[in-house]
């Protein structure tokens, strides 16, 4: 059984996660997408939110299991006994940003696999950077939060005040 680990912070989820999630959901036979908590980074949306549109983001894909973790990549990896990691590319940027993690990352645990997805190009520009701001100036971002946790994402930046 092949497992990969495809991580983030997901501040919020956006499209181009749930085409990664998918696309690891058809190559992979599980899925552990993990929330990587960063205790020295203030998130936009609490942990718990995140977790929670994730879970429902992600409900009814059966080979899909959503966690959250704190600590290094290569620790999950090893906890999850996968040497597959998956990471979503965008451009050139995100590919030498992952590269150079991945060299980290290997140095922690040898046993790492990357598996580099490059996005659609209807997403090439979708960010949870961008989400947030669009939030914060109060612009539409329906195009870039899924459409199921779509209404969760605006009652949550409504209920935090953004």
């Amino acid at each position: 059984m092949k497992k990969c680990v495809f991580a983030g912070t997901f501040d919020p989820p956006t499209v181009g996660h749930e085409e990664a999630v998918k696309k690891c959901a058809a190559i992979f036979d599980e899925v552990v997408v993990a929330l990587m908590v960063n205790p020295q980074k203030q998130a936009f949306f609490s942990e718990d939110d995140r977790l929670r549109l994730l879970k429902k983001l992600f409900s009814g894909m059966e080979n899909v299991r959503v966690r959250a973790f704190t600590g290094t990549a290569a620790d999950l990896l090893a906890e999850e006994n996968t040497p597959f990691y998956v990471r979503g590319v965008r451009d050139c940027i995100d590919f030498e940003y992952e590269n150079r993690n991945n060299f980290a990352t290997k140095r922690l645990y040898p046993a790492l696999i990357p598996v580099y997805l490059p996005c659609e190009q209807a997403t090439l520009h979708v960010s949870s950077t961008l989400v947030r701001n669009s939030i914060k100036f109060k612009k539409d971002y329906a195009d870039l939060v899924p459409a199921a946790i779509y209404a969760d994402v605006e009652a949550l930046a409504e209920k935090n005040n953004v």
